[in-house]
């Protein structure tokens, strides 16, 4: 099943992180946003080819350290079609590398419109007389799970049928969440232990070689208690859990998410490795070298709480 390939990926290189690719303008060595500059200045496609470009230097220099990528869908949207265009081609590359890809899109709804989301990202689009195409070729999604199970069973059937995965939001990294995910429902289960329980029940008896199924979790490192227990809840339920870093989350936080054996979670990071380059004062020219040094000693960090 599909979180195979990524749990297979952690354990060869004794590594269970993911590394976000967000790019923004300032985030972008200043050699390479110059390089795609025209006569005309910049455009939204002349920065969109300089974030493929910072990408695919990005994938180039950690593809053998961390097993996975996470684009996050927003800052390429940001640049209309052009964005679109750089994601297509960043996930294309990552995969072609080796990597397993998750795309942060956090899509929501229900029926044909969840039905249309899951093509697109996870399956593929019917172009008529029988012809279809991979729009983007991921091997998961994000999903905003509080519509309920209507809003997760088109994903859950496109899953099924192109052995893919997704990662619905359960308890998230954001100081508000528990507005209202930690409400109590009278039978004494918060809403965001509610979350994880539907995901166990619509995914009952799938299971893959290391006893998880091809729904996961997103639950953040910033909550370690609430992590703790959701993963005693959980037990078959692979958790992505961002809030490591920048957002507070440290290593002893998000080793509250693995299950036996190091299994069953990975550990997102996103701007601490692609902002390394600031912090050595090399104008970017040393970003990926950077960025695979922080890489590492994030690897080593999660290696060593973990025991892995």
């Amino acid at each position: 099943m599909a979180f195979d390939k990524l749990q297979d990926g952690i354990l060869r290189m004794r590594n269970p992180t993911v590394f976000g690719l967000d790019p923004k303008p300032d985030y972008i060595p200043s050699h390479i946003m110059e390089k795609h500059i025209s006569e005309d200045g910049l455009s939204l496609q002349t920065v969109a080819e300089a974030y493929l470009e910072f990408n695919r230097g990005l994938i180039d220099a950690l593809c053998d350290v961390a097993p996975a990528v996470k684009p996050q869908s927003a800052y390429y949207e940001a640049l209309g079609s052009a964005g679109v265009w750089c994601l297509e081609q960043t996930a294309r590359y990552a995969a072609h590398k080796g990597l397993y890809t998750i795309a942060d899109v956090k899509r929501g709804d229900i029926g044909t419109t969840a039905e249309a989301y899951s093509a697109a990202y996870l399956g593929r689009f019917g172009l008529g007389g029988g012809s279809t195409v991979e729009p983007f070729g991921f091997d998961a999604v994000t999903v905003n799970a509080y519509l309920g199970s209507d809003g997760l069973k088109p994903f859950l059937k496109t899953c099924r049928e192109n052995d893919k995965a997704f990662f619905a939001l359960v308890k998230t990294s954001n100081p508000s969440s528990g507005e209202l995910q930690d409400r109590t429902f009278s039978d004494g289960r918060t809403l965001y232990e509610t979350v994880g329980d539907l995901l166990a029940e619509i995914t009952e008896g799938e299971r893959d070689r290391y006893g998880y199924s091809r729904v996961g979790a997103v639950v953040g490192a910033t909550y370690p208690e609430e992590l703790a227990k959701l993963r005693r809840r959980l037990t078959s339920i692979f958790f992505l859990v961002p809030g490591y870093g920048a957002q507070g989350g440290s290593a002893a936080d998000a080793a509250h998410a693995f299950g036996k054996n190091g299994t069953g979670a990975v550990i997102n990071s996103s701007r601490a490795i692609m902002c390394a380059w600031k912090k050595t004062g090399n104008d970017g020219r040393d970003y990926m070298e950077a960025a695979r040094a922080e890489a590492v000693r994030m690897r080593d960090d999660l290696r060593a709480a973990i025991g892995l």
